[in-house]
């Protein structure tokens, strides 16, 4: 940290993404990321002829996506906002729906770790709720709470879901804050709270095309919502960088869109593996939380949770540990292929058997 640094950024903790390395070649279950491929019409999008338009500056509004996405889902044009990853409309939306003086934020204190960071950033108070002794988000601690709300549903890192019922009390009990679902999870066996953006002026809905469209490393994401939520989030893009898509992330998430049938299906693929894997590491005595996300969450009283990672990575596989008082017995592992999920049982298999023999 340079002496020129800003004294209100000075003790910010900032957020740490998963690991990159690339040391050696890793079965990668850290920060869920597809196992499949970008569909065909994705690939035939990314031409020569479109590489060679990058010398000119992408579309700021984002037509053709957001047509393709309000399509997809039901909805207006109007009602779509599209940025660069669901992390950047999270940003936004603690600049436009928060506010350090008067509008706090409250979300669940175990949770997506860039709620933390933003609210830290932009200097808001943050009521951190805790989950309940199973992990679970308790819709009743957020009726009236008479604050911005912003909830990862399913929850991360845990993958438990809050049903749209439970959601829509939230919104309903909060009808002079913003509700925002963040929904990154969603197409992995949850139930989307989309709908009722239809009902509800405060309510806004997260997505990203980074779990399961397979398009994490193109950056996108989208928000749906009352007119005037898209409105003040333009007006944040507009006022900071309206040009913050680049053309070949707006192509693949354009094709994306078309082929969409693709994407759903890999996402029962991940539920299948997702019950293959849960089941499997139930049977070597570990506690796995019920997921609906396209991640589990899971323990052994044989072994702890950093010790797992480590040995784990010692053995070309990376999952992810966090070092949180609470949940630091626990690791996230993604799901991935089936072959990937075996290599992965096989591997805890023989860790869970060295450590019996010492």
């Amino acid at each position: 940290m340079s002496r020129f640094l800003a004294e209100k950024y000075q003790s910010l903790v900032a957020y740490t993404p998963g690991e990159q390395p690339t040391d050696m070649k890793y079965i990668k279950l850290n920060t869920n990321e597809s196992p499949f491929p970008p569909s065909e019409g994705v690939i035939r999008a990314i031409s020569k002829e479109r590489v060679e338009e990058l010398r000119l500056y992408s579309d700021p509004t984002c037509g053709v996506l957001r047509e393709k996405i309000a399509k997809q889902f039901g909805v207006e044009k109007a009602n779509v906002f599209v940025s660069n990853g669901s992390d950047d409309i999270l940003n936004f939306s603690f600049m436009a729906f928060c506010d350090g003086s008067h509008t706090g934020v409250a979300f669940p204190e175990i949770s997506y770790g860039f709620y933390s960071v933003y609210a830290d950033l932009h200097r808001v108070d943050a009521k951190k709720i805790p989950l309940t002794k199973d992990f679970r988000v308790d819709y009743t601690d957020y009726l009236n709470v008479g604050r911005t709300v912003v909830i990862a549903n399913p929850n991360a890192p845990t993958g438990i879901a809050l049903s749209v019922r439970e959601i829509e009390e939230i919104v309903k009990s909060n009808p002079d804050h913003v509700v925002l679902i963040d929904e990154a999870y969603v197409d992995f066996g949850a139930e989307s709270a989309l709908r009722l953006t239809e009902k509800y002026e405060n309510l806004l809905v997260v997505r990203t095309f980074s779990k399961s469209y397979s398009l994490a490393g193109a950056r996108l994401g989208f928000a749906i919502g009352h007119t005037s939520l898209i409105a003040d989030l333009e007006k944040i893009k507009y006022s900071t960088n309206p040009y913050n898509i680049n053309r070949l992330s707006l192509l693949a998430g354009a094709a994306a869109m078309d082929e969409s049938d693709y994407y759903m299906e890999n996402c029962k693929k991940i539920q299948e593996n997702r019950a293959y894997t849960t089941d499997a590491l139930r049977k070597l005595g570990f506690s796995v939380l019920p997921s609906s996300a396209n991640f589990i969450f899971a323990k052994s009283d044989a072994i702890g949770g950093e010790e797992l990672y480590l040995e784990l990575k010692k053995r070309g596989i990376l999952v992810r540990h966090f070092s949180t008082e609470l949940i630091r017995d626990y690791n996230r592992i993604t799901v991935g292929t089936i072959k990937e999920m075996q290599t992965l049982v096989e591997t805890v298999r023989t860790i869970l058997a060295e450590k019996t023999s010492d």
